[in-house]
């Protein structure tokens, strides 16, 4: 069984409950929980092209990319992952997103 998410109400339970509920319970607790209809492996690849889509270039994006390479995606599809959708997403989003995943994946890119 998958483990709890509590990040929502780490981050906003005294000033948000509700949200950080919603967050906690049903994005991540029953959403993310249904692996029959997606396999987390593929959800973490719809995430990651759909933060790097909308612009969302931040610690969300790197906690998603690191749970991707945690659900089995390698760098390699990681990387091919990242180009097709810059056609659709745009460069700079696609550079952006680069740039956290060869952190994660440990790859030094040049200066």
């Amino acid at each position: 069984m998958p483990e709890k998410v509590t990040a929502g109400r780490d981050a906003l339970g005294d000033f948000a409950p509700t949200f950080a509920g919603l967050n906690d319970d049903v994005l991540f607790g029953q959403v993310w929980a249904r692996e029959e209809q997606l396999s987390p492996r593929i959800r973490s690849i719809v995430t990651v092209t759909a933060l790097m889509a909308s612009g969302v270039l931040d610690s969300s994006l790197r906690h998603h990319i690191g749970l991707a390479k945690a659900n089995g995606v390698t760098a390699e599809e990681m990387a091919e992952v990242l180009t097709h959708a810059a056609f659709y997403a745009g460069w700079p989003k696609a550079w952006a997103a680069f740039r956290i995943a060869t952190e994660t994946y440990g790859v030094d890119l040049p200066r």
